[in-house]
């Protein structure tokens, strides 16, 4: 998801810094930081590789440092890194719920704290976390208890921080599928091929977030957003292109239910 939103930023020219730890190809994972770099170039913007494991503080200072340097500050932080284990409590390793909360949570403060002092420098700075909305139902927690709270963690960074961030005109917000996202973590972890024709397509996710990041961050903050409903609240009715199979049953994401409201004017086809 977080390459799909470079890639739709890239056709406006946008500058980024693409941060990550695959440098080298990796039999499951699409891909490396270089390669996004080339994709990203070829879509009309710049871009930088920078190698970098978010869970070690030195080495995210060193991250936002080469991007100020490269590209004279900062405007845009997008939160996208996710580490993923859907285990009850008695078979989460510690390793795994440290990994979780190292790179959800400590990860997602930490490069928001580190971009703070370039942002406020920015004329219209936003941090974008793919997050959920926080919901409290025990729904949510009783399967993977570890995984719901190191993701409601990132949720509560934007809630405090968009109220902490606001007079200086940070914008702050989430953003999450209404659906299964044709990603990696489908494919290798949640579900497979099944699950994979089940689900959208990244664009869609990328689509919300342009929405979102094109509007006045003084205006638009402490949001938590839902792909679909961003889309369809800009006139975007028809989302079946979005979809990997046409027509297909769509499976629902993690910590939403209902249908979701209809925002539609116009349609879009």
């Amino acid at each position: 998801m977080g390459k799909a939103i470079a890639l739709r930023a890239a056709q406006d020219g946008a500058k980024i810094a693409v941060i990550g730890k695959t440098a080298h190809p990796h039999p499951k994972l699409e891909g490396t930081v270089y390669t996004a770099v080339e994709e990203i170039q070829s879509a009309g913007g710049e871009a930088i590789p920078i190698i970098t494991d978010i869970r070690f503080e030195d080495q995210v200072v060193r991250a936002i440092s080469k991007t100020v340097e490269e590209f004279g500050g900062i405007d845009i932080l997008i939160n996208n890194a996710s580490a993923i284990t859907l285990t009850p409590t008695l078979l989460t390793p510690m390793k795994r719920f440290d990994l979780m909360f190292d790179v959800n949570v400590r990860g997602t403060f930490m490069t928001s704290q580190k971009a703070i002092p370039y942002l406020k420098k920015a004329p219209n700075p936003h941090i974008l976390m793919l997050s959920p909305p926080l919901n409290l139902d025990a729904r949510w927690f009783q399967n993977n208890l570890a995984y719901t709270m190191s993701k409601y963690g990132m949720s509560e960074c934007v809630l405090g921080l968009s109220a902490e961030l606001k007079r200086d005109g940070i914008a702050v917000n989430a953003l999450w599928p209404r659906t299964s996202i044709a990603t990696a973590a489908i494919k290798n972890i949640l579900g497979g091929e099944k699950m994979m024709k089940q689900s959208r397509k990244p664009e869609i996710v990328a689509d919300a977030a342009y929405f979102i990041l094109t509007q006045d961050s003084k205006e638009v903050t402490g949001n938590f957003f839902i792909d679909d409903e961003v889309l369809m609240q800009n006139g975007i009715c028809n989302l079946q292109r979005y979809s990997m199979v046409p027509d297909a049953k769509l499976m629902r994401d993690f910590f939403l239910y209902g249908d979701g409201e209809n925002f539609c004017e116009d349609d879009e086809s």
